[in-house]
């Protein structure tokens, strides 16, 4: 389905200053650079805040973030849990209409919502205090069929019922959320069968209608203010972190296996080694001819000062070699090495170490991506003319690296 941003639009947005400081500490859980995985819980609480997410929100929001406008957009149509257009200034009425609520009366329910909000879905009533929708599951499969209304969930709902949390939402009273037939929860119907004896002693709602009472946020404008602003993660590295010791820092090579840096410790390296054995090559169109397996006190990226290798300014004769026949190169890799002037075999077969070093350093996106897969070694069989397993599979067409 294709979502627009509304017609209509306020001329601007601003966050509360709780709603502000909550959203500028949830930044603060992403490292440096990362600042965009806030994105989501941001325009939920600009959501929150006004009802729906309006443009001045969503560009609010991409400016705090560093996120180009169109990055922000397509993150709010993509997700149907934000609305794009004006609700109820009371409330919102999610109703679900998948199978389990379906089968027990929802359609009673949307039809309540015809008759007592607007015929069509989005549409705000004719005071504006309500606007309704029906979603897929809402996953209380246990208690249909319900609705969500505002934060809350009202379950085991009949059409009379809802008519009357209708007016009495508009009364200015919010209902107790939950189940509307007296269940506690979602045992069955005709009471609990099994563990009769946690029957008494606990609270007069479930925890998440208990929540709902105790805050009153059901239907509420969310201002920051409601609870305490929390932010656990900001201090969590200063109590937690374990005394500075190399061992904690610097994960172990395992044998014949050196340590690139996603951190592969050695007891994933060695894992690794048994489930992938290491691939022989072919020279010419019989013998095959096995690819030397790295020193094991070889040096690895970031152990070793780089030097930048030799580099040229076109491939030879204008005619590169097809790179993604060395195992872990994919056509971006590829693109990023002709960039950097390496197009042929030989050039990466006579990388020293120190080379190596600096070539794995930058492969912005792939660090550590030249000593990881042994570049150096397949590219000497590729450039004396012999194969690869690998290569003579990319060569027959068949699975490469992406």
């Amino acid at each position: 389905m294709l979502r627009r941003l509304h017609h209509e639009q306020p001329e601007s947005f601003a966050f509360t200053p709780a709603n502000l400081a909550w959203a500028e500490a949830q930044i603060t859980k992403y490292p440096e650079g990362r600042q965009a995985s806030a994105v989501i819980p941001l325009l939920w609480r600009a959501q929150e805040q006004e009802g729906w997410l309006t443009r001045p929100a969503i560009e609010a929001v991409a400016d705090m973030l560093g996120m180009a406008y169109m990055r922000v957009v397509e993150v709010a149509s993509f997700y149907f849990m934000f609305q794009l257009q004006p609700v109820g200034t009371v409330a919102h009425i999610q109703v679900c209409g998948t199978t389990s609520c379906m089968i027990c009366g929802a359609e009673d329910l949307i039809g309540v919502c015809r008759d007592k909000i607007a015929g069509k879905a989005h549409e705000l009533s004719a005071d504006g205090k309500f606007s309704w929708e029906e979603v897929e599951c809402l996953g209380a499969c246990a208690n249909a069929p319900m609705a969500q209304i505002g934060k809350d969930y009202y379950e085991d709902l009949t059409a009379e019922r809802l008519s009357e949390i209708i007016d009495e939402l508009a009364a200015g009273k919010v209902p107790v959320p939950g189940p509307q037939n007296g269940r506690f929860a979602s045992e069955p119907k005709s009471g609990l069968t099994s563990l009769k004896e946690y029957e008494s002693g606990h609270t007069k709602y479930n925890a998440s209608a208990q929540l709902a009472t105790d805050i009153g946020d059901t239907v509420k404008r969310i201002d920051g203010t409601e609870v305490p602003l929390l932010a656990p993660w900001q201090n969590a590295e200063d109590k937690t972190a374990p005394a500075a010791s190399t061992s904690l820092k610097e994960p172990q090579p395992a044998a014949n296996k050196a340590v690139d840096e996603t951190g592969i410790d050695k007891r994933e390296a060695e894992a690794q080694a048994k489930a992938k054995p290491e691939a022989s090559a072919k020279t010419g169109d019989a013998a095959t001819t096995e690819a030397p397996a790295p020193s094991q006190d070889a040096p690895t990226a970031g152990t070793v000062e780089g030097v930048r290798p030799q580099a040229l300014d076109g491939p030879r004769n204008g005619q590169a070699d097809d790179l993604k026949q060395i195992k872990g190169v994919g056509p971006k890799l590829e693109k990023l090495c002709n960039t950097l002037g390496f197009y042929h075999f030989d050039q990466i077969a006579g990388w020293s170490d120190a080379e190596v070093a600096w070539v794995d350093e930058n492969l912005e996106g792939f660090k550590g991506r030249v000593t990881r897969d042994e570049w150096v070694s397949q590219a000497r069989i590729l450039a004396d003319g012999g194969e690869t397993e690998f290569s003579s599979r990319v060569k027959k067409g068949g699975d490469g690296e992406t």
